[in-house]
């Protein structure tokens, strides 16, 4: 019974660990959001041109042209138009974006964000316009 009595709630230590781990994923997530802010303007550029790629019309130096002035346009920094992958594959214009986002946190540690859903087939509808 006398045990009851003295039970307080959290020591000092505890709330001390636990404000020290909020604040690390506080941080830690204010660091990545513009990293995913711009993921999100990279994935609509990629899709956007190449769903206005024409086989019959454009050529692949078209594509990095569109994305050259897209991201520069858009001030893209993470990933430059030279760093995405056009290929002709089976018949088919590839359009492959896939990159990884290296972001310093503090001291020695980095978060290390890999985008690797930024494959596209040109000519194809992905947006439900």
């Amino acid at each position: 019974m006398k045990t009851l009595g003295r039970q307080q709630g959290m020591g000092m230590l505890s709330m001390l660990i636990i404000a020290t781990m909020v604040g690390f994923f506080v941080m830690s997530g204010i660091r990545i959001a513009p990293g995913l802010i711009e993921y999100g303007t990279i994935r609509e550029l990629v899709i956007e041109a190449a769903e206005e790629y024409n086989d019959d019309e454009d050529t692949i130096a078209d594509i990095r042209r569109q994305l050259s002035g897209s991201f520069n346009m858009n001030q893209i920094k993470t990933i430059g138009p030279r760093d995405v992958q056009i290929t002709r594959e089976d018949g088919k214009v590839m359009v492959n974006a896939n990159y990884e986002d290296r972001i310093p946190l503090f001291w020695r540690l980095d978060a290390v964000v890999k985008y690797d859903d930024l494959m596209f087939v040109a000519g194809e509808r992905y947006s439900d316009e």
